[in-house]
């Protein structure tokens, strides 16, 4: 206890010194008045377990996976044992070009596979595009854009070589709005997250690239998600976090958009780092076994996170598929598998049959996007940027050209502009202060975030700084940019055009020019932003999460000294997710408000485009801005809870996230989630439900079939040996045995151990379907639609405009939120016209999860159907 009060000690004053996180509730990260009244999601009466489940279920070819898995197996069927496992281990860190890459089978002519980064472009290479961020996918509730946006990001990751882009995101989902990369996702509502994430993934897989789900399940914040990078930090843990979560709640928010995932047909997911209940995320039967492969039925293949893998027999029989980066630390060319998969197989700890349904599974994803049809040589080295240097980096060997230089961004520039300035939510325009004319007598543009990085787009790696405007966060969902044009430089060229008066600040803290120059503007604009990342990196104090909800850079004092000079103020901000807006909604002289998140290399002409008419803003927010931190209901953990154990999460509030906690606690929001003002007005009317007649729901029966041996290896350990005359390459991860003897050539002192294989995890015999389960994505009764929902939208005003309508529905029930998203659609309308909006409520959309029953049902509480503009401007309304 004395050790203990002396940790505690030391690194509070690290605590401290972050501002703003020292009011999060501690040692819980729910405030204790925003817990669910569900008693199993508001109290977890002890440690948090889950339930482990095994077989692991073999893929079956369900839905259109037919073809593919046909041709898998065959593939698969001509292997070697060796030859499976190098298709499922990594070969290591910067062993290969790729942040990932599998083991080659050169005699079949089937090159490593190339996994890379990340959910908004091609990271670590150049001549490649800066995506937004997917947070501002979100904001543009557009189908269209987000599939778009998908096949551009596919296309140019194809042209660079890679097989896997490691992206979209629906973990984190965004439980707190202070989680470092809640922006590589796009909302905390499940369902517009589930549908932004399936039309991403066909249109990157539409490219001839898989796609990769990710991080499932639960990572929703950055402290405390590995050992040895808190210890970076100086926090001593022994575990990583567990998020601790009731079984109703995984499924009626956070596992609900995997399951648009899988049902998009995603051909891999990628595991977490931290724990669900109190099991690693990378070898929990529960949720790889029972909810992934099992009840949703997902036919591709689970990848970890990189260093996300803590056993090898473990990891496998829970339902892993695939090890990356393949070591098991970063360059140590030691490994869980490779060798040691070879040697779990041939002791029979890991079933044949479980190694077959890896590779198949692994090579099903590959046909189902045809990239046998689509693959080029990898053109590009994730280490370096020179053309000639390593093959492989880490070991300096393989001298030669490594980077061509391949431009592949076509002319996606023009999509991002569209993006952006389609995804830039109007908050707040008094007097119809935008939009401008170009004309304005002095335009004055104000904020670091308006400018230039003094040390390039790029001068800070992996975006770590806060520095210039912020085009993107930082970490490994990041990607170069080729050129950044920045909002001081898109309005300058904007106003110089017109022949007007232009000048600009961007030194936050240049306070007497400041004054000066706000005092003789007509019209000031004011940039300013809130960063976000991942955890490897600490920005100013951010490890990671955001210590607060306010602007970055002296942001609230810039707006407020401009402001008090200008009365023509206009608050432009970049930032990750919510920020405590002050009094700025309601203070006069700041005339208009708008947020444009983080919208890649085109940020300053998407603004531009705003501001100046030529688009008129047609976005919604995709979470809610609140007046204080507190009233979000949930936060994140800045302290170990648990001493050196595991720190503990415990999801108390259940789905009561975002707007639906602020409807809970009738917390008024300074801006809702969904809200977005238009240069002209919309009205609704005419609500129309009607009720198809659809069947009673049906659970699935039946068992499926035997798993599949395709192959039988043969326990003649001299086989598996290095080759004769095989040059090794120095911390390569290989599948080879270094000795005939199996427990000297596993190394671990563990071998032999009793409890490594658990009961029924090596069981190959017909198992019962699940019935929840059936088809990718669930059961296919929950996608029958029950209704369908039209409502008339008319344009009142006098420019064309585009207005997102919203659908809600009240599932009725004591413990579900007022109301819950459930669809919505983008409209373009021309002045004085109307247009019809149309939905379609599925079974799904109005059904709860019976945890006795394992089942969805539709509860008998009364259902109410909403339609308008915002969850908190629902004009129309009618009884389902």
């Amino acid at each position: 206890m004395q050790w203990l009060a002396g940790f505690f000690l030391a690194v509070t004053p690290l605590v401290n010194a972050q501002d703003g996180n020292t009011t999060a509730p501690f040692p819980n990260a729910t405030y204790s008045n925003a817990t669910s009244p569900d008693p199993a999601a508001g109290e977890f009466p002890g440690p948090a377990f889950s339930h482990p489940y095994y077989p692991a279920p073999w893929g079956s070819g369900a839905g259109d996976w037919t073809a593919a898995y046909g041709r898998a197996r065959a593939f698969v069927s001509q292997l070697t044992l060796l030859e499976k496992v190098n298709l499922t281990t990594g070969v290591g860190w910067q062993s290969e070009q790729c942040v990932g890459q599998t083991g080659a089978i050169p005699r079949l002519g089937f090159r490593s596979l190339c996994l890379q980064d990340s959910p908004l472009g091609v990271r670590d290479t150049d001549y490649n595009s800066a995506f937004p961020a997917g947070v501002n996918v979100a904001a543009t509730f557009d189908r269209g854009l987000a599939y778009a946006r998908g096949q551009a990001m596919g296309q140019e990751h194809r042209g660079k070589g890679v097989d896997i882009q490691l992206g979209p995101v629906a973990g984190p989902l965004g439980r707190a709005p202070a989680g470092g990369r809640n922006w590589e996702g796009f909302s905390p509502d499940p369902a517009l997250t589930g549908i932004m994430m399936a039309q991403t993934i066909q249109g990157i897989q539409r490219a001839g690239v898989v796609a990769c789900a990710k991080h499932y399940i639960l990572n929703e914040q950055e402290h405390f998600r590995q050992v040895p990078e808190s210890a970076g930090f100086g926090f001593v843990i022994n575990d990583s976090l567990s998020s601790n979560i009731d079984d109703a709640t995984m499924h009626e928010t956070y596992l609900w958009p995997f399951a648009d995932a899988v049902r998009a047909g995603v051909g891999s997911i990628m595991c977490s780092y931290n724990q669900i209940n109190n099991s690693y995320g990378c070898q929990n039967s529960h949720t790889l076994n029972y909810l992934l492969k099992g009840e949703l039925d997902f036919q591709g293949f689970v990848m970890t996170d990189w260093q996300a893998q803590h056993s090898g027999v473990g990891s496998a029989l829970a339902g892993l598929d695939m090890a990356m980066p393949g070591d098991v630390l970063f360059d140590t060319g030691t490994s869980y598998w490779g060798a040691n998969l070879t040697v779990a197989v041939l002791n029979g700890t890991v079933p044949e049959w479980r190694l077959d349904d890896m590779a198949t599974r692994i090579m099903a994803a590959f046909y189902y996007v045809g990239r046998d049809q689509n693959q080029v040589p990898i053109n590009f080295d994730s280490w370096t940027l020179d053309t000639f240097g390593y093959q492989h980096y880490v070991a300096e060997e393989g001298f030669g050209l490594i980077n061509e230089h391949v431009d592949v961004r076509a002319e996606h520039s023009t999509l991002i502009r569209q993006i952006g300035s389609a995804s830039t939510v109007l908050l707040k325009n008094n007097n119809s202060a935008l939009p401008l004319t170009g004309k304005e007598k002095f335009t004055a543009v104000f904020g670091s975030d308006a400018g230039d990085n003094p040390y390039g787009p790029n001068g800070c790696p992996d975006r770590g700084c806060d520095n210039g405007t912020l085009a993107m966060a930082w970490g490994s969902g990041t990607a170069n940019f080729p050129y950044l044009i920045t909002p001081e430089t898109a309005i300058q060229n904007e106003v110089v055009s017109n022949n007007g008066v232009f000048q600009s600040i961007t030194d936050n803290f240049a306070g007497t020019q400041i004054l000066s120059l706000a005092s003789q503007a007509s019209v000031a604009i004011v940039f300013v932003n809130a960063d976000a990342g991942e955890g490897y990196l600490n920005v100013d104090g951010n490890i990671g999460d955001r210590n607060n909800l306010t602007f970055w850079q002296g942001g609230d004092v810039l707006v407020q000294n401009v402001s008090s000079l200008c009365n023509n103020t206009i608050v432009v901000m970049h930032t990750v997710g919510p920020v405590l807006l002050s009094n700025y909604s309601e203070n006069p002289n700041v005339t208009a408000i708008l947020w444009a998140g983080v919208p890649g290399e085109q940020t300053g002409n998407s603004i531009a485009d705003v501001l100046y008419g030529r688009v008129n803003p047609g976005a919604k927010l995709p979470f809610t801005f609140g007046a204080a931190r507190e009233d979000y209901g949930t936060d994140l953990l800045y302290i170990p809870n648990e001493g050196t154990g595991a720190p503990q999460v415990s999801f108390t509030e259940g789905n009561f996230i975002d707007y639906r906690a602020f409807d809970k606690a009738n917390i008024t929001p300074v801006y809702e989630f969904g809200f977005g003002l238009s240069y002209t007005t919309f009205s609704y009317s005419n609500l129309q439900v009607n009720k198809l007649n659809v069947g009673p729901y049906t659970p699935t029966t039946g068992l499926t079939s035997a798993a599949p041996v395709l192959g039988n290896a043969t326990n003649d350990t001299a086989q598996y040996q290095y080759p004769s005359n095989f040059t090794t390459i120095p911390l390569y991860i290989y599948p080879y045995l270094n000795g005939t003897d199996l427990e000297t050539a596993a190394n671990d002192s563990d071998y032999g151990s009793l409890g490594s294989v658990p009961p029924g995890s090596q069981d190959s015999s017909p198992q019962p379907l699940l019935a929840a389960g059936g088809a990718p994505g669930g059961n296919p009764e929950l996608y029958n639609v029950l209704y369908q929902v039209e409502a008339t939208i008319t344009n009142t005003g006098q420019i064309p405009g585009e207005e997102v309508a919203q659908l809600y529905i009240s599932l009725g029930g004591p413990y579900d939120p007022k109301i819950v998203l459930r669809g919505f659609e983008r409209l373009s309308i021309q002045p004085g016209s109307s247009t019809t909006f149309h939905a379609d409520i599925t079974r799904r959309d109005i059904s709860n999860w019976d945890t006795n029953a394992q089942n969805w049902a539709v509860s008998s509480s009364p259902k109410m159907v909403y339609v308008g503009s915002s969850s908190r401007n629902l004009p129309l309304s009618a009884t389902l």
